[in-house]
């Protein structure tokens, strides 16, 4: 069906289409029969594909991305879907708009989307009151951000804020200091920066396990536009603190080969042409972290052929976003399907691992 709605829906304003379809996703999910019946269409489910991460259970490696459900609204059908976990946000302590519209761009040539929303969300707080209370069986993580006005030097604020208010709700985090859409956002990923604000939101961490009886992971996203230096420095910092993962990669600010005119559009790009960047930078950390760092890969997936070079390359999950808005609803499926039948092929047990190299690790 989604393959005869497409033509109609790239005539519409692709912001207007997303917020329909979380409409529509809530509606759905809001009926037990019918997200049944999503289950019984979507999900597919193989003990193969299980993922043991930290204190977390993961049925499949297949999460989705931040930024698709930034508010929490849709999650019943998006776990209906068979994602192995999904993760909502970006939310900011306080609530924002974003940055003036048009903000989201169509790249139907490359298979792309370029945005620049600018961390819109209703805050944390509704985050926390729509999902309160809600048992999904599977892995929720929470996307945290800084308010736009908020400066860099009180970031650590923010970020501390959030993750205490989520801190009930979330089974992980994700600090986003890589969005190119905030300005001066990503200049918190340089050492100066980095390593008192980490720090900052660590202690504030155990000092929520202490009081809670329970250490949730704490994963750090990061850009692909980051120098092999620059990431360097990323990985040795997150070994150094242990982070319990690192996400690679957020959208890119590079325009490699693109097609459509859309493309000159500012902002993040997402999508196909992302894939080898991100596949770029995973390849590198695992390389400097000796498989020491859980890893997330993130970017240009849109089959199962794509999941499994991520996989390949040493990542532990990964997530989807632009994939999905390309492939339709049965994307997560497929991959799932394509990673059993590759198993089956090499007549393995389990996903993936990448040997492990002991030169050149940081």
């Amino acid at each position: 069906m989604f393959r005869f709605l497409k033509p109609l829906l790239y005539q519409l304003e692709p912001e207007w289409v997303h917020e329909a379809t979380l409409g529509v996703s809530r509606a759905v999910g809001s009926s037990r029969r019918l997200e049944r019946l999503v289950e019984i269409l979507y999900d597919f489910e193989d003990q193969r594909l299980a993922v043991e991460l930290g204190p977390l259970s993961f049925p499949n490696p297949v999460g989705l991305a931040a930024g698709f459900d930034k508010n929490g609204v849709a999650l019943s059908l998006l776990y209906a879907l068979g994602f192995g976990a999904v993760e909502v946000g970006t939310v900011t302590p306080r609530p924002q708009p974003g940055n003036p519209k048009p903000r989201l761009f169509r790249l139907v040539e490359d298979q792309a989307i370029v945005n620049r929303m600018g961390f819109n969300n209703h805050g944390v707080e509704a985050l926390v009151a729509q999902v309160q209370g809600r048992k999904f069986g599977r892995p929720l993580g929470v996307n945290l951000g800084k308010n736009k006005d908020t400066p860099n030097e009180q970031a650590a604020q923010d970020y501390c804020i959030g993750l205490e208010k989520a801190y009930e709700v979330g089974d992980y985090f994700t600090i986003n200091i890589s969005s190119p859409n905030t300005v001066g956002l990503r200049d918190l990923q340089s050492e100066e920066s980095l390593v008192p604000l980490l720090k900052a939101i660590l202690e504030h961490r155990q000092k929520l396990a202490n009081r809670s009886g329970n250490k949730k992971p704490l994963w750090l996203k990061v850009a692909p536009d980051l120098s092999q230096e620059a990431l360097t420095v990323v990985c040795q910092i997150a070994l150094e603190l242990r982070l319990d993962a690192l996400v690679l990669t957020n959208t890119t600010l590079e325009r490699p080969g693109l097609s459509s005119l859309n493309g000159l559009q500012s902002g993040g790009l997402s999508g196909k042409p992302l894939g080898p960047l991100s596949n770029q930078a995973l390849d590198f950390a695992f390389g400097l972290t000796g498989g020491k760092l859980p890893l997330v890969g993130v970017g240009g997936i849109f089959s199962a052929q794509d999941a499994w070079a991520k996989l390949a390359l040493g990542a532990s999950l990964v997530q989807v976003y632009t994939g999905l808005i390309f492939e339709g609803p049965g994307l997560v499926r497929n991959i799932k399907q394509g990673l059993v039948e590759r198993l089956n092929q090499q007549r393995a047990y389990g996903l993936p691992k990448r040997v492990v190299q002991s030169k050149g690790t940081v």
